[in-house]
């Protein structure tokens, strides 16, 4: 029996290290090919050695790009759009799970229906708003939009964790003296660090990851987020494109770092 649990583990832990590579292969043939030339690049195999080191060269054809101002876009856009809407998905989760708010279930249900469908039919409104409001091609417009559309996915995840928060907690903080904004903010919000990290950082993700609207809410340069810049640099010059798509990995990357050590904290209350 103990042999077969071995043997069990084994073959498994063979399938899963197999899988991990297959996962990772892409990454390594970037890695690979961001020492090459460009001339290389397209005379070689995709996955032979480089002849030389030219990851310094491509990175002085990157910086002539407008890459780094696109970079400073996106990170304000995922910034500003996580932490807003996150604040705002906290603020309607407590709402509707531990306040006295009528037709609770209408107010969640009208705030989630923002994810019910596509996204790809928000284009054509959102960019005709923009346009009459004179926003189009602007940072405040970018904010405002993914701030807006990641609030349904926030809130949806914290007003699950809130719900298992038994309502004794908020009675007794109300006995002791604390308000409803410091029973956010002194018990919730602690208690929360963990979905709070994890909502953050997927809705980070997704803004800086975002190709679509990049695309078509914006024309600047320097207004234009990174994904959207990696994306018209074409394929001219494949190696500068790789290095160029590691360079944006970065703060995704540092981001799940610095979260991480939240993802199992949080103390989880049950009501009975």
């Amino acid at each position: 029996m103990i042999k077969t649990k071995r043997s069990t583990k084994i073959i498994l832990n063979i399938i899963l290290s197999v899988l991990g590579l297959i996962w990772i292969s892409p990454l390594f043939f970037v890695v690979l090919n961001v020492f090459k030339t460009k001339q290389e690049y397209n005379m070689g195999s995709f996955w032979t050695l480089p002849e030389g080191l030219n990851i310094m060269d491509n990175l002085q054809t990157v910086i002539g790009t407008d890459l780094f101002s696109s970079f400073g876009s996106s990170l304000l856009y995922a910034v500003c759009g996580a932490a807003f809407s996150v604040f705002i998905g906290l603020l309607a989760a407590y709402g509707l799970t531990h306040l006295r708010i009528k037709h609770k279930m209408f107010w969640f249900l009208f705030i989630y229906s923002g994810t019910i469908f596509p996204f790809q039919i928000y284009l054509i409104p959102v960019y005709k708003g923009f346009s009459s409001l004179k926003l189009y091609d602007t940072r405040l417009a970018m904010i405002l939009f993914y701030t807006a559309i990641c609030i349904p996915f926030c809130m949806f995840v914290l007003r699950n964790f809130f719900i298992g928060i038994s309502g004794e907690v908020c009675e007794s903080a109300k006995i002791d003296g604390a308000n409803t904004w410091q029973i956010l903010i002194h018990i919730f919000v602690p208690m929360a660090k963990a979905p709070l990290s994890i909502v953050f950082l997927s809705q980070f993700t997704w803004s800086w990851n975002d190709l679509m609207f990049g695309l078509t809410f914006t024309k600047s340069p320097e207004i234009r987020p990174i994904m959207a810049s990696i994306s018209i640099m074409g394929r001219a010059n494949a190696p500068t494109m790789f290095l160029a798509c590691i360079i944006a990995s970065i703060p995704t990357i540092l981001l799940f770092g610095i979260l991480q050590k939240n993802f199992e904290t949080g103390m989880v209350y049950t009501s009975k």
